[in-house]
């Protein structure tokens, strides 16, 4: 087993930014997002169980799924929440746990938007890096890329954890408040560190 890397941060943090910095150091990831979104195409386990779960007017008249109405049901209503993360949340951790049993390298980092909401994927990884920024400019970042309104991504936002005791359960955090060209040389050190306590777990065993 990899030495395994959790990341988190709130929404519009900059996660998917990051990743993409580690996967440029040949860094395996696996994404829960990217995982939920595939899972949730038409023939896919994903679609057929929020389709069981729901009804007909989570569904456009193409029969895919209408993800906005469905993220609308979500935020707006927490036992509707809580049914769709029953759902798919299984099959996620399934399709991310294959993932990982694939990987080569020394360290892994798996995104999981909800790492300490959830214990139970939490307890999986030897270490919690949170992507952080104030939260003003995480509700001005998924303005501009979704047109959500500003309501609405603090709606989203509620139902994640605080900026600060998300803080209190991080190991190592990176600062992504400034410009994008400032996470290169964090994930670099990151990197060098990763790669280190992978060999002295290694060395351990």
């Amino acid at each position: 087993m990899p030495y395994l890397v959790g990341m988190t941060g709130g929404i519009g943090s900059g996660k998917s930014a990051v990743a993409r910095a580690f996967a440029a150091r040949d860094v395996e990831i696996t994404d829960a997002d990217l995982i939920a979104h595939r899972l949730s195409r038409r023939d896919q386990p994903g679609y057929a169980a929020i389709v069981a779960t729901f009804d007909a007017a989570v569904l456009l008249p193409s029969g895919e799924l209408d993800r906005a109405e469905l993220r609308r049901r979500a935020f707006a209503d927490p036992a509707a929440r809580a049914r769709l993360e029953g759902a798919l949340h299984p099959l996620i951790r399934r399709e991310m746990q294959q993932e990982i049993a694939g990987w080569h390298g020394a360290y892994g980092v798996a995104v999981v938007p909800l790492l300490l909401e959830r214990s139970s994927v939490a307890k999986w990884v030897d270490r919690v890096l949170v992507v952080d920024c104030p939260e003003d400019e995480q509700v001005h970042r998924v303005v501009v890329r979704s047109g959500l309104s500003p309501e609405e991504v603090r709606a989203i936002m509620a139902t994640q954890l605080d900026r600060h005791t998300r803080l209190r359960g991080a190991d190592d955090v990176l600062d992504n408040s400034g410009p994008p060209e400032t996470i290169a040389p964090q994930v670099a050190w990151l990197d060098q560190r990763y790669t280190e306590l992978a060999a002295e777990r290694l060395r351990a065993m």
